[in-house]
Order: structure tokens, then C-alpha cells, then sequence
């Protein structure tokens, strides 16, 4: 995983180029009519029902725009909300809070959402000792933010990117001529260039579980696309030679079937690519 302080950087590349898309020369409409002196206060105003993220977010983008800006945060990220709740309040100048209105917006109603769908994951797998897990299909430009929203939703997150760990799934096994080559010359890879990552090997059937297990130095088994029978298979046969995840599909009503199977982790899209965003709305009050 990607260290803290790499994440942070991530983030505030994200509120720079956000702005930058949003405000460009300036926000002429609020530039036009409110004087440049103008004080006010809005409210963050939930609609909707659900897990509340990016408050944290939303203090970075308001000290960002203007350090000046004022928060008074009534509910945390994490926090279950519902209509009519209100999340913060935000003083000062009125053209500054208008300048991030939208990046707060976009930002808390999507990571909000992803929170809320994670959590309902998580719930599913009380009492199991499987973690739900993030990945990489996330929206181009924001996979922090999302990546974010799911552990304030209660799951974990997976490798950030390709440069944090290493995982060969069916392509790159295929492409190189096979499982044992793909790691022979992954582990001369490594170190050649002195890294030191992770690897995850994707498994398609339980020949493929036979012949990772061959090798040594894999850190986890990804078991993918497998029904529960063969799921419950494959983890008897790592047992506890190395960490065990399965893909491919599941969904809400499947999920806890998995986790039964025994696995450490199962990993779903869903978190981030299907989601609806919560209703929120940034309002001026007197």
C-alpha cells in the first residue's frame, strides 16, 4: 500500500486540479454580484439516508480555497445520517465558500455513497473473519477519494495502483507462457531493481491453486470466478501457506456465501463503479 504521505499528496493534487477545472479565471457569477467583502455561513444539508464521508475532505478543500473559511462540524466521517441532519456549517467569505461549493458536493455525495454501499458489505460479513476489499475500477482522477470513502465505510483497501504491489491475474500469466514463469521472472524482477512488493497470483481453477503453491514467496491467492464448492477447495488446500481472496462477481446476495468458504478477503468493483450518489446540499442561512 501506498505510504500516508503519498495519499496525502494525492489528495491535494486532486483539490488543485479540481479547482483549477472548476474556477479557471475565476467564478465570475459570484465575482459579478457579491461583494468582495461579503461575510456569510452555509450549512452541509443531508437528503438522503446513509453513511456520511468527506468532511475531512471538504476542511481541506475550504482551507485550500481560503484559509480564512470556518468550519463547525457537527457530524464526523462514518457518522450514519438521515434527512434533514446537518453535517457541518461553514462561515466566511461568502465568494470563497460559493468557489468550493461544487468540489465539497461532488466529493461528499460520491464518497458518501461508496461509505454507505461498503458498509452494508461489511454488515453481511459480521461474524466471519472476511474483509471486504476495494479496487482499482475506480473513476480516473479520484481513486483516493474513493479509496477513502471505503475505509470510512468499514472496509480495507487493496493495492493502490500497479506500482504498489505486484499482481499477475490471467493476462500477464498467459502473455509470459504461464503460472511458474510468470513468477520466476517476477521474483528476478524484483530484484533487479530492489523492490520489495507483494505478489498475488490469480487463480482460474484448482490446477492453477496446485501450481502457485509450487512456488514460494507468494503473499496471496487470488481465487477467481469460482463457485463456493471449488472456493472451499481451493482454501483447504492453501490453508495457511498464504493469504486467500476471492473476485468475480459477487455481489450482496452472495457475498456472505463466500465468506463462509473461509476466505480472508473478497474483493468487489461494486464499492466504487456502482454506486448512486447521496443527495447533499450546501445552503446560504442567514
Amino acid at each position: 500500500m501506498i505510504s500516508k504521505k503519498q495519499f496525502e499528496k494525492e489528495i491535494a493534487i486532486i483539490i488543485a486540479n479540481a479547482i483549477r477545472e472548476d474556477v479557471g479565471s475565476g467564478d465570475h457569477s459570484s465575482l459579478a454580484c457579491i461583494p468582495e467583502e461579503a461575510q456569510g455561513k452555509a450549512q452541509l444539508l443531508v437528503k438522503d439516508t446513509g453513511i456520511i464521508a468527506g468532511v475531512e475532505f471538504a476542511r481541506q478543500v475550504f482551507d485550500y480555497v481560503d484559509p480564512g473559511l470556518k468550519m463547525e462540524i457537527k457530524m464526523k466521517d462514518g457518522t450514519p445520517v438521515q434527512h434533514g441532519d446537518i453535517v457541518f456549517y461553514v462561515s466566511g467569505s461568502s465568494q470563497s465558500i460559493l468557489k468550493s461549493e461544487r468540489l465539497v458536493l461532488n466529493a461528499m455525495q460520491r464518497m458518501s455513497a461508496i461509505a454507505t454501499k461498503t458498509q452494508e458489505y461489511v454488515k453481511l460479513l459480521k461474524g466471519t473473519k472476511t474483509k471486504i476489499l476495494d479496487t482499482r475500477k475506480t473513476t480516473p482522477g479520484i481513486r483516493a477519494l474513493e479509496k477513502w470513502a471505503v475505509k470510512i465505510g468499514g472496509g480495507e483497501n487493496h493495492r493502490f495502483a500497479l506500482y504498489d504491489m505486484i499482481m499477475l491475474k490471467d493476462n500477464h500469466i498467459d502473455f509470459c507462457g504461464g503460472i511458474t514463469k510468470a513468477i520466476n521472472q517476477t521474483k528476478a524482477y524484483l530484484k533487479v531493481n530492489r523492490l520489495n512488493l507483494k505478489i498475488i497470483v490469480e487463480a482460474r481453477n484448482l490446477e492453477e491453486i496446485k501450481e502457485i503453491l509450487d512456488n514460494e514467496g507468494i503473499h496471496r491467492i487470488l481465487i477467481d470466478n469460482f463457485n463456493y464448492e471449488d472456493t472451499r477447495k481451493a482454501v483447504a488446500m492453501i490453508g495457511d501457506r498464504c493469504q486467500t481472496e476471492s473476485s468475480g462477481g459477487i455481489t450482496l446476495d452472495t457475498i456472505r456465501n463466500y465468506a463462509e468458504c473461509g476466505v480472508d478477503y473478497i474483493s468487489s468493483g461494486a464499492l466504487t463503479h456502482s454506486v448512486y450518489n447521496m443527495d447533499l446540499s450546501l445552503k446560504a442561512i442567514s
